[in-house]
C-alpha cells in the first residue's frame, strides 16, 4: 500500500505527528546536457547571458524550489530547512563539444518527515533554469536525468548504487 492512500484508496496525507523528530538529510542530483552552442560559452565556472549568470541564477533557483516543495507537491508537509546547498559541476567537453552539468542538491532539516522531496525538487527546477537561461543559445539542452542519491534518518535510510 502506498503511504499517500487511505484503506480505501483515497488520497491523505500521511500523519506525522507521532513520528520522533530526528535529524533529516536527503542529497539529490540532476544532469543537464549543454550542446556546445551553449556549452562553447562557459568561462571562469558560469556562463553568462543576458539575464545575468545562469549558475549562479540556477544554484539560487534551486534553493528556493527546496524551500517552497509543500507548495508545489501535494501532500508534501511544509518543513522548516537547516540547511540547502545546490552546487553545479560540469564535465570536460566531449568530441562534439558539449558539457554535462551535473546540479547536486543536499538538505537537512531536524523533523518528523524526510528532506527527499526538497532535494528533488530543489535539483530539478535548477536543471529547468539551465534550461530557460540556455534556451536563447540553443533549445537543444537536455535534462537528462533526476534521482535521489541518499537519505537519512527516519525509519530507514537510503544510499543509491
Amino acid at each position: 500500500m502506498l503511504s499517500h492512500l487511505d484503506a480505501k484508496g483515497r488520497l491523505t496525507m500521511v500523519g506525522v505527528g507521532d513520528k520522533e523528530i530526528t535529524r533529516r538529510f536527503a542529497r539529490a542530483c540532476a544532469v543537464v546536457v549543454m550542446p556546445a552552442a551553449l556549452a562553447g560559452q562557459l568561462k571562469d565556472g558560469d556562463i553568462q547571458s543576458r539575464k545575468g549568470p545562469i549558475f549562479q541564477a540556477a544554484v539560487l533557483a534551486g534553493i528556493m524550489g527546496a524551500k517552497r516543495t509543500s507548495d508545489l507537491i501535494p501532500l508534501c508537509h511544509p518543513l522548516p530547512l537547516d540547511d540547502c546547498k545546490v552546487v553545479i559541476e560540469c564535465s570536460p567537453a566531449f568530441p562534439d563539444g558539449s558539457v554535462e552539468a551535473q546540479i547536486e542538491c543536499r538538505v537537512e532539516t531536524h523533523g518528523r518527515t524526510g528532506v527527499e522531496m526538497e532535494a528533488l525538487t530543489g535539483a530539478t527546477i535548477a536543471a529547468l533554469t539551465l534550461y530557460d537561461m540556455g534556451k536563447a543559445a540553443t533549445h537543444g539542452i537536455v535534462i537528462k536525468e533526476v534521482r535521489l542519491l541518499e537519505k537519512t534518518g527516519g525509519k530507514s535510510d537510503y544510499i543509491a548504487k
